[in-house]
């Protein structure tokens, strides 16, 4: 069999790639099976835990809901860590499988403290009988965050690593791959909806209904299950070599730039970049004009040493890095309306009448309308609506990574006018009520969330993508410790003497969530805003225009009519949305990669 040497790629045992066996979408598939099972467990927990703390371990309701928004924030924090490691110093599969075990242990221990009484405060109604509830505290605490944040380490580990062990399977300088990479990011993003389409109806009816200790002690199999599968994709997958410390070679850039702020750039700098060229360096970048202080540091000295002079390699990665900055920070910001609608939305669903017919609906399985409507829309726009709009832009992904994220600040509109109808109507609101929320969130995250992970990953340097797809988590989870924060400020602003703040009550009748959401309104607008500044003027260090073959327009694409033809048996017939859903995603499978 013939080897293809792709520059920084091995396989397992670090033999050189063989295109007829490593990478491309045979490899991929096994971190699509973990991307799914992953979020099963992932995406109900982080809407229904909330109610597992207020409702079992009898927190209240800021309490309750800044502690999930912590524990999202921390798991960021670890997917830096994660990231860290796998780039320099483990490839990223074995990161997977070496942190991810810790995500099955800490779903293991909740399991254990909700199946055993002495573990976790006795039942009582919270709502009605709030004096009456003991809160979770002594040992049976310490157990309950310790698992949080056990589950936390795993899981963010994993995150920083399974977008970018998939984005490595293709190889980006080809133009057909570039084009599976791309729809590579729509498709793992298609598996987060999937896998939390199954676990919204699955994990939380269990949850609700079964008990948590089921639930949890399911949880935990599936992530036993979905590590496994990825220890058996091993032979197939391309490995990155790590290059060494990203956060050292950075350092060193700004260190010997400072130290050389007072000299003068000479009018070419190839006899610096030659003289101190490292020959292990696996992505050579090319020189940009930005930023040009840190040229200084490839300034010769006359000493040698990596403290003394960089190469011209180094110097363009801490430009990346820099340049991305100003939108990372933006993206956290504008994310943050996201944690409170998730958080404070289910336990509104608490207070709200439930029932449909003589079936009890969980607030957090309200999110299914959303995963719905992003599953059918993934497909829809990675198929037809990215070449349409590619023939006619020239970009792969049809638009620039950057135009596909927007804004959620109509859906913190509807909800605070939703919140104020609920606490003033006469009989109790139906739950329904809460679904243009829900589905504002679904809307925004088509396009918002593939985009920004592409575009991290796109423009970090090689040796810097599992730090890119961590910045990325970094946007979600930052933005709920801010999120946290927000409620401590608006809390501590709106408290008067012996009057509380707008959160503070133990009760969500007893709070003014509808005032809190305009406030996050506002921060949202300010936070688009200053998004829309930093994106007009960010230059990308890739051209992302690309000459794509011509195909057959969309309005006479053959697999339109695959799809019209299941929509048209779907409309004709009594069958359920499962049904359709499956049906929906071979037809998918059919579809997928067909471009290349």
């Amino acid at each position: 069999m013939s080897t293809m040497t792709i520059r920084g790629f091995l396989d397992w045992r670090g033999n050189p790639i063989n295109r007829e066996v490593h990478g491309g979408v045979r490899a991929v598939w096994f971190i699509y099976f973990l991307t799914v099972v992953a979020n099963i467990v992932n995406v109900p927990n982080m809407l229904n835990m909330v109610t597992y703390l207020h409702g079992t371990m009898h927190m209240g309701v800021s309490r309750s809901a800044t502690t999930v928004t912590n524990v999202l924030g921390t798991t960021s924090g670890f997917a830096l860590i994660g990231a860290f490691l796998s780039d320099s110093y483990i490839t990223r599969s074995r990161t997977i499988l070496i942190f991810g075990p810790l995500e099955f242990l800490g779903y293991g221990l909740l399991a254990l403290q909700a199946h055993l009484p002495s573990l976790h405060p006795p039942p009582c109604n919270i709502e009605a009988e709030p004096s009456n509830c003991k809160e979770v505290h002594g040992w049976n605490s310490t157990l309950l965050f310790a698992s949080l944040y056990i589950s936390a380490v795993g899981d963010g580990c994993m995150r920083a690593c399974m977008p970018s062990l998939g984005a490595d399977q293709f190889n980006h300088e080809n133009p057909a791959e570039s084009r599976q990479q791309s729809s590579f990011f729509n498709w793992y993003t298609f598996g987060i909806s999937f896998g939390g389409f199954i676990g919204l109806i699955l994990v939380v009816w269990l949850q609700n209904d079964k008990g948590w200790d089921i639930g949890f002690g399911l949880c935990a199999i599936l992530i036993l299950l979905g590590l496994l599968v990825v220890a058996v994709g091993l032979p197939f997958y391309h490995n990155q070599i790590p290059e060494g410390s990203p956060l050292t070679r950075i350092l060193q850039v700004l260190v010997v730039a400072f130290r050389n702020r007072s000299l003068e750039l000479p009018e070419k700098l190839e006899e610096a970049q030659e003289s101190s060229a490292e020959p292990c360096s696996i992505e050579v970048l090319p020189e940009t004009k930005s930023l040009q202080i840190l040229d200084k540091a490839c300034i010769n000295r006359g000493k040698d040493g990596a403290w003394s002079l960089c190469s011209r390699t180094k110097v363009e990665e801490t430009k990346i890095v820099l340049r991305v900055l100003p939108l990372f920070i933006s993206s956290i910001i504008g994310y943050v309306s996201n944690p409170v609608l998730f958080t404070f939305t289910v336990q509104q669903g608490g207070m709200t009448n439930t029932r449909l017919g003589k079936i009890h609906v969980s607030p957090a399985t309200l999110f299914i309308i959303p995963t719905i409507f992003q599953m059918v829309m993934l497909p829809i726009y990675d198929q037809f609506l990215v070449p349409f709009l590619r023939k006619r832009t020239g970009y792969v992904s049809g638009i620039t990574h950057l135009q596909r994220v927007g804004s959620i600040i109509l859906a913190s509109v509807i909800a605070a006018v939703v919140e104020r109808k609920r606490k003033e109507a006469a009989v109790q609101m139906s739950l329904f009520w809460l679904t243009p929320q829900f589905l504002l969130l679904g809307v925004s995250d088509v396009t918002s969330f593939p985009g920004l992970l592409e575009f991290f990953n796109s423009e970090a340097p090689r040796g810097m993508k599992s730090i890119a797809a961590a910045l990325f988590w970094c946007v979600l989870g930052l933005s709920s410790l801010l999120a946290t924060f927000l409620v401590q400020i608006v809390n501590r602003a709106t408290r008067h003497g012996n009057q509380e703040g707008w959160l503070d009550a133990t009760s969500l009748n007893s709070s003014r969530l509808d005032l809190f959401y305009w406030v996050v309104a506002v921060v949202g607008l300010l936070a688009f805003l200053n998004y829309l500044f930093w994106a007009k003027r960010y230059v990308y260090r890739h051209n992302l225009r690309i000459v794509v073959a011509d195909k057959p327009p969309v309005d006479q694409d053959p697999r339109l009519k695959y799809l019209a033809r299941i929509v048209l048996q779907f409309s004709k017939s009594r069958i359920s949305v499962v049904w359709f859903t499956m049906t929906w995603i071979r037809a998918c499978c059919v579809l997928s990669y067909s471009d290349a």
